[in-house]
């Protein structure tokens, strides 16, 4: 199957390389056309799909959900701190192989929130629309973060050879995979769900997981395909907001009196929450 020096620390008082911050609402609705729900034995989870970066992808991914194809899949590979992986048995992966979509050119007016210049694995890190994003302004290229919650698509050792299998971050984000693997989505709701996805990596001198015990995947839809009673509605924070901004700027001060001492001024992009919330329908 497929398988510190900060010697720059950013300072929220100049974004220097964002656009002004428009006065937007602290919330953003998500698209049902673009977010899927996904069941598994014990709960629910929803992921935001990002078109906008991974087009071929998000539109490969959809067409797999609206065929049923993932349904009775199971999670194979899940390695605690690391990632859970799902797909289907090899002889019957029929999906074409994809180019791969691992960064991309911004426009020259795109909505990006900074966070840090000089990160570990990218000259500057922000989010846009919520999705962490990893930036280079002499390349003019930009990528999605692996933090956890994100959604990937599995390949092999080629570039272009993800196709099906997907796998979600689950542990200390593995940002060594930036730039390397296409990351295609999030979770905005039910992360307590995908934490408990049976475990398959053991550690040496443990007996193997039998293949009864991985987790299945019960159903996958895109919302939108959803009966509107059963639908799942989620907004997300408006991360080029004002509101934002300043909960940027308190989480880099750690002006609570908790922090007796006060840790260095670094602000991690996968240790920034980007908070969701659920609207019930009326």
């Amino acid at each position: 199957m497929k398988t510190i020096t900060l010697s720059l620390i950013f300072t929220l008082a100049t974004l220097t390389f964002s656009q002004p911050v428009l006065a937007v609402t602290k919330w953003r609705k998500v698209d049902p056309t673009n977010t899927v729900l996904m069941t598994l034995p014990y709960g629910k989870v929803v992921i935001e799909l990002t078109p906008q970066f991974t087009p071929k992808h998000v539109e490969q991914f959809k067409k797999l959900i609206k065929q049923g194809f993932y349904n009775g899949n199971k999670f194979y590979r899940v390695i605690d701190g690391f990632v859970a992986q799902a797909g289907p048995d090899e002889r019957h992966d029929t999906a074409p192989e994809l180019k791969i979509e691992s960064e991309w050119q911004p426009a020259k007016n795109w909505s990006f929130m900074p966070v840090q210049k000089n990160d570990l694995f990218a000259p500057q890190t922000g989010f846009v629309n919520g999705f962490p994003v990893g930036y280079s302004q002499q390349e003019n290229k930009a990528w999605l973060a692996h933090c956890p919650g994100m959604l990937a698509m599995a390949r092999g050792n080629k570039p272009d050879s993800g196709s099906s299998h997907f796998y979600f971050t689950i542990g200390q984000a593995p940002r060594y995979l930036d730039r390397i693997m296409t990351v295609f989505g999030r979770v905005i709701y039910g992360m307590n769900t995908i934490q408990a996805i049976k475990r398959t990596a053991t550690i040496e001198g443990e007996p193997p997981v039998a293949e009864k015990f991985y987790t299945p995947i019960v159903t996958m839809q895109l919302m939108s395909d959803v009966p509107k009673a059963k639908q799942i509605a989620v907004e997300v924070e408006q991360t080029s907001s004002n509101e934002f901004k300043e909960k940027l700027a308190r989480r880099l001060a750690r002006k609570s009196a908790f922090f007796y001492k006060k840790p260095p001024k670094v602000l991690d992009i996968c240790q920034v929450p980007v908070l969701s919330r659920l609207v019930h329908h009326k």
